[in-house]
């Protein structure tokens, strides 16, 4: 039988959430929630927005310039037609020529996490090469992940991944200062909360290591998107932002990421907040929709993987499920269709950035 504090009956779970709710509405705040968004944040994508189309990096620049976006995000190494330095001095000149800021990005450095692949060679190995290819392009930073959800059931758990990650970023840490590149590790996917990801950046070393925020994947990690905001703001480097809806079920909850706008977060008050903590951060758009996972939190073994979950935050989270709504999926019948969505729901969000929060700042 588990036994985490915060496992619950079904009527305990709805009371919790029920009052959860009320607390959010009556609480003081800590920042002026009617505050007017900034306009000033610049406004980019993330290459996964897209991911569907292919492309490579200079039709993705092409792209976000007619979006008419201030940065890009090129997540995955994969992406470049060559990693040879002429190549990516030529992705560097037609970015600079289109006004477009790159942030470099590749996947995961925790040699002992499920999600890591040896295609670009050991951790060190792939570490070395993304600040390579970082410096090469003019990025600042080389957005990184340790790994997903499922490591948090790996032995140890989460803590051993964290540590075996330090372990990676320590080894680079010299290259990545000589090379002017801030290392920006993800919460990616519920591997880390927020909180869990400061300590791997104070362990590792803030003077080089900082945050990739990704509002999305907060609620993966059973974070409220404010809550993960106000934890990783101060080290946040760069972003991956997208809006999630999530609602009850028999089990627990759902939750399904959403374009900007259709889902539970306040943006409004979201923004105000982060040009406070991070208005050095372009906000990156990483749009992904279309389908719900599911958090069965009133079952038996589920907190297994979050000993030290802490009770305010997820009723926070709760909060959310109780003021959401059942969204339906989305299944493309062919390719064609897939790219066709997911240009939409990336078109759509960077409309309500623009035009509802007054984000970006180039307007030709």
């Amino acid at each position: 039988m588990d036994t985490h504090p915060l496992l619950q009956d079904r009527r305990t779970f709805l009371k919790t959430m029920a009052s959860a709710t009320v607390g959010v509405m009556v609480s003081k705040p800590t920042y002026a929630q009617q505050a007017a968004a900034p306009s000033r944040l610049r406004l980019g994508l993330d290459n996964f927005s897209v991911r569907a189309m292919g492309w490579k990096a200079p039709a993705l620049l092409d792209y976000a310039a007619a979006q008419k976006l201030d940065n890009i995000l090129i997540s995955d190494l994969d992406a470049y037609e060559s990693l040879e330095e002429k190549h990516l001095s030529e992705v560097k000149t037609k970015a600079a020529g289109l006004g477009i800021q790159i942030h470099a990005g590749t996947w995961s450095i925790c040699p002992t996490s499920k999600a890591f692949k040896n295609k670009w060679g050991s951790a060190d190995e792939h570490l070395s090469l993304g600040i390579r290819v970082a410096k090469a392009l003019g990025s600042p930073v080389l957005r990184c992940v340790l790994g997903t959800g499922d490591d948090r059931k790996t032995p140890g758990g989460i803590e051993a991944r964290i540590e075996d990650t330090v372990k990676v970023l320590k080894a680079g840490r010299n290259r990545a200062v000589d090379a002017g590149v801030k290392i920006a590790i993800e919460n990616h996917a519920g591997d880390m909360q927020a909180w869990e990801l400061v300590n791997l950046i104070e362990a590792a070393g803030k003077d080089f290591v900082g945050a990739t925020m990704d509002s999305g994947n907060a609620t993966w990690a059973l974070e409220d998107p404010l809550t993960n905001l106000e934890i990783l703001g101060p080290y946040v480097v760069t972003t991956g932002i997208r809006d999630s809806m999530m609602w009850e079920y028999e089990e627990g909850a759902k939750v399904q990421w959403t374009a900007m706008g259709e889902g539970l977060v306040d943006w409004k008050k979201y923004f105000a907040r982060y040009a406070e903590l991070c208005p050095q951060a372009p906000v990156i758009l990483e749009i992904i929709s279309g389908f719900a996972r599911p958090y069965p939190c009133l079952k038996d073994g589920f907190w297994e993987a979050w000993p030290k979950a802490k009770a305010r935050d997820f009723s926070n989270w709760l909060a959310l499920a109780k003021r959401g709504k059942e969204m339906p999926s989305h299944r493309s019948a062919n390719p064609q269709e897939e790219q066709d969505y997911q240009k939409a729901e990336l078109e759509r969000s960077i409309n309500y950035c623009r035009e509802k929060l007054g984000l970006g700042v180039r307007t030709t």
